[in-house]
Formats: C-alpha cells, sequence, structure tokens
C-alpha cells in the first residue's frame, strides 16, 4: 500500500505542470484576459509580458479545448519521460521562441494566442529527448509532426480547424514552436547523454 501511495504522489506530481496551465488558461478563458495578453505588434514594446501570456489565452472555448486536448495526448504519450522541471523550462523557451519568431519572421500576423504553437514544441521537445531511450515513439511523433507541418503548409492551414476555433490557424507558430522544440530537445539529449558518461565513467 506504501508502495501504490508513492506512487500515485508521483504521478499528480508529474500531472502537475499540465494541470496548472489548464487552469490558467481556463480562468484566463473566463475573465476575458485574451486583449490585454495577446501577442500584439503595438504593444510589445511596452507590454511585453505579452510575449508569454499570449500562448495562455484563446479565441474561445473550442479553440481552449482542442489545446487542452493536445497537451493531454502529450502527457500520456511523453509527460513522464521528463521531469517537471525540464517541462516547465521548455514551455518558456517555446513560447518566447514561438513569440519572437511571429515578430521577426512573419510580419504578416498582426497578432496571435494560443497554445498550438507551443504545444508542437513540447511534442519536438520531448520526442528529440527521448531519441536514445524511446527511439520508435520519438521518431514516429517527429514523423507526425513534421507531415502535419507540410500538409499545414501546402494547404493554407486547416479550414476545419479555422472553422472550429473561429479564426485562423496560424501555421508559422506551429513552425517556430517546432524549430524551438527541436533545438530544445537537442540540448537536453546531450545533456542526458553526458550525464550518462559522466555517470558511466
Amino acid at each position: 500500500m506504501g508502495q501504490d501511495m508513492h506512487r500515485d504522489g508521483r504521478d499528480l506530481w508529474q500531472w502537475s505542470l499540465p494541470i496548472g496551465i489548464a487552469l490558467l488558461a481556463v480562468i484566463l478563458q473566463w475573465s476575458a484576459g485574451a486583449e490585454w495578453l495577446r501577442l500584439d505588434r503595438e504593444h510589445i514594446l511596452s507590454e511585453p509580458w505579452r510575449l508569454l501570456g499570449a500562448h495562455f489565452v484563446h479565441l474561445g472555448w473550442a479553440h481552449l479545448g482542442l489545446n487542452l486536448a493536445g497537451l493531454a495526448l502529450l502527457w500520456a504519450l511523453l509527460g513522464d519521460t521528463l521531469r517537471p522541471l525540464w517541462w516547465a523550462s521548455g514551455v518558456v523557451i517555446v513560447a518566447l521562441g514561438v513569440s519572437l519568431g511571429l515578430l521577426y519572421g512573419s510580419p504578416a500576423v498582426g497578432w496571435y494566442v494560443g497554445f498550438s504553437g507551443v504545444l508542437h514544441g513540447l511534442f519536438a521537445a520531448g520526442a528529440v529527448a527521448n531519441l536514445r531511450r524511446m527511439t520508435t515513439l520519438a521518431l514516429a511523433v517527429l514523423a507526425i509532426l513534421f507531415v502535419k507541418l507540410a500538409a499545414e503548409w501546402m494547404g493554407e492551414g486547416d479550414p476545419l480547424a479555422a472553422a472550429w476555433i473561429g479564426g485562423a490557424v496560424i501555421v508559422d507558430a506551429h513552425l517556430y514552436g517546432v524549430i524551438a522544440g527541436l533545438v530544445y530537445g537537442a540540448i537536453l539529449l546531450a545533456f542526458f547523454a553526458r550525464s550518462s558518461s559522466v555517470r558511466g565513467a
């Protein structure tokens, strides 16, 4: 029984980050926080918190629901493969990567909200970080990501998803998220490999 309680506590801790993200996003959706948190070129210099805040607000409940479903899928597949601290760092790094990518690489995007860019990046980071330990799953996740990105670029977004969320799908955000996630995942992979070699020496 003691072992079960310990495992349950560990599992709950492992899910603490996605639960916290979900609660924050729901609260912001109820409080209509999108206006003062969305990534907006006109306000970014005077209100830099938008670089992170934009990823936790959404166009509507359907948009939020899709992103939270994706977050739950991520955690079901890869959540227990990295420590919560690594995931939390990834959220911040990928969010900043998406925001800066949109600001400097996509001038046609006037404003942005949503967690999907970060979500794509976390899938990429988790897959790359686990290439040595879970090679088949990691390669499958990366393949799906790349196929999805290619399909979105060739189709200029997903019209069904756009209709569902009530706004355009910003494909650029997904691309920048994957790029940031690949870089972060590669850093983690190198760190884990170095740690293993030091322990084995």
